[in-house]
């Protein structure tokens, strides 16, 4: 079992049952997954990029990326229909846990001048979202191997039904939030 969902059980739902006075532990906002998004705009030009992209966030999620592809044409930037433009992995359950750990203890911690992550950058329903600009700050990654540095996209869908109940809940999971 992964340390950060014993933290959940143990330390976290009985501090919002508290605060929200819910009377019920289902009530309980929690973590339902984590949606990482690699966008490649040169992926239609080069495809090694796009190659190598996918086995980088093999390496940093433990899970088999998906490669997404262009919806519809457009003409400005010469896509068309169909090309693939990217990758994105859906981590649920324990590879959930265990990636939400690594990003708050060793790959935020890493990033340049890091004074914590944006306060602000939640939905309105309950989701947080988080840009990274590199993907060199995941242990995982060596960076001798990169071909080019590449930024990733991070969504954590809640169950929270307002952006406070999110906030507070990832605040006690222990992501590193900057002073407002």
């Amino acid at each position: 079992m992964s340390t950060l969902r014993e933290k959940y059980y143990e330390v976290v739902l009985p501090a919002l049952m508290e605060k929200f006075s819910y009377r019920n532990p289902m009530e309980a906002p929690r973590i339902e997954k984590i949606v990482i998004n690699m966008g490649i705009g040169e992926g239609k030009e080069n495809p090694k990029l796009l190659d190598a992209a996918v086995k980088e966030l093999a390496q940093i999620t433990g899970q088999r990326p998906v490669i997404t592809k262009a919806k519809k044409s457009v003409a400005s930037f010469k896509l068309r229909e169909g090309m693939s433009i990217g990758c994105k992995v859906t981590l649920r359950g324990g590879r959930m846990y265990d990636f939400m750990n690594k990003l708050i203890n060793v790959a935020l911690p890493r990033v340049r001048d890091f004074r914590g992550i944006s306060p602000k950058a939640f939905d309105g329903r309950g989701n947080y979202s988080l840009g990274l600009k590199e993907q060199i700050i995941f242990p995982e990654i060596v960076y001798d191997e990169v071909e080019k540095i590449q930024g990733m996209d991070i969504a954590i869908i809640t169950t929270a039904k307002t952006d406070e109940e999110a906030k507070e809940l990832l605040r006690l999971l222990g992501m590193p939030f900057r002073a407002a």
